[in-house]
């Protein structure tokens, strides 16, 4: 079991590396959109830094299958919201991001949330299941999948509309977090299959099942959602919605679907329920718009401008006050022929 728990702190670490230097990549891309696919993945790819950042995300869905064989759905879950202190961190140091005053008690919050959580854990208590109906699976999924693709939409519909406040990237990341969420019960289910009886039977199991096809689904929707999202974004905030939400997602659809039970022993249900309920919190207290920037006050004018309109150029100080003598002196002789 402690291996498990070891292997979603890993988890966590991939995740948050791969972001922020997806993050950090996008940030020297070109505006992409979810509207022009081909050309957001081929900016994308022409990224080393964006390469090694999805590198480090595929790792970190690698070190997700050990965690499924090892824990319950809910105590993982659990685990993996710590990972958001971890992305914090690394968007503070590499990214510059600055978090708010209530985002950093958030974040206190979560640490708590995974304290409750870990402390529900007893080895040799836990079921770890193996299995969930397919058809169970596709009704939970499926419609998730369509709400997700819908809620980005709406929200990009929104930001398009002029002399609205920037938005923090919350509808982003509930949307991704969906795909995220279908995503990481898929994986549960790919674990599952590994225990069949040899690669061959253990690769025709897995492709009989819905789990490759929703992986498939959620890997080039969440990819190109993602980054769009992520380049418009601070990733020390949609980053955490997303996982926050996935992570929710996972542990209540996840633990019906393949029906593994809660603790039975009180004050270890209460921890782990206590935990979930507070991660709900966290996300319910997230702001939703960034605080617009400040306007920058006028250049300071010097004493000369100010006596003169803008635009005009000061008179010289030949003694004559400004407004008179505009016309040119007359010359030697000019009385003379004015005379004749």
């Amino acid at each position: 079991m402690w291996w498990g728990v070891a292997a979603a702190l890993l988890a966590n670490l991939l995740y948050s590396a791969g972001f922020v230097l997806e993050k950090r990549a996008l940030a020297a891309l070109p505006e992409v959109s979810v509207r022009r696919p081909a050309r957001l993945l081929r900016l994308v790819l022409g990224s080393w830094l964006w390469i090694g950042g999805s590198l480090a995300l595929a790792s970190g869905f690698g070190a997700q299958l050990v965690v499924y064989r090892t824990l319950p759905i809910a105590a993982a879950q659990g685990i993996f919201v710590s990972g958001l202190v971890i992305l914090v961190l690394l968007s503070s140091v590499l990214l510059g991001e600055e978090t708010s005053g209530r985002e950093r008690y958030a974040l206190g919050a979560i640490l708590l949330a995974l304290l409750m959580v870990v402390l529900s854990l007893k080895e040799g208590s836990d079921t770890v299941s193996r299995s969930a109906p397919a058809p169970l699976i596709l009704l939970l999924c499926v419609p998730s999948l369509a709400l997700g693709v819908w809620l980005y939409g709406s929200a990009e519909r929104r930001a398009r509309h002029r002399h609205r406040m920037p938005t923090t990237g919350v509808e982003y990341g509930v949307a991704v977090g969906l795909l995220y969420g279908v995503s990481s019960l898929a994986i549960k289910g790919v674990s599952s299959h590994l225990t069949g009886s040899g690669f061959g039977g253990a690769v025709l199991g897995v492709l009989r099942s819905p789990y490759p096809y929703l992986l498939l689904f959620t890997g080039v929707f969440g990819l190109v959602m993602s980054q769009a999202a992520l380049q418009r974004c601070r990733a020390s905030l949609i980053v955490p919605v997303c996982t926050t939400v996935t992570c929710l997602f996972t542990a209540v659809l996840g633990t019906l679907a393949f029906g593994e039970s809660l603790p039975e022993d009180p004050l270890r249900l209460a921890l782990r329920l206590g935990g979930t309920a507070l991660a709900v919190s966290v996300l319910l207290a997230m702001p939703r718009h960034d605080t617009p920037p400040k306007p920058s006050p006028p250049p300071t004018s010097t004493k000369e401008s100010s006596r003169h309109e803008p635009g005009r150029p000061a008179a010289e100080d030949t003694g004559v006050p400004a407004g008179q003598g505009t016309a040119a002196a007359p010359r030697k002789g000019d009385g003379e022929h004015a005379g004749d």
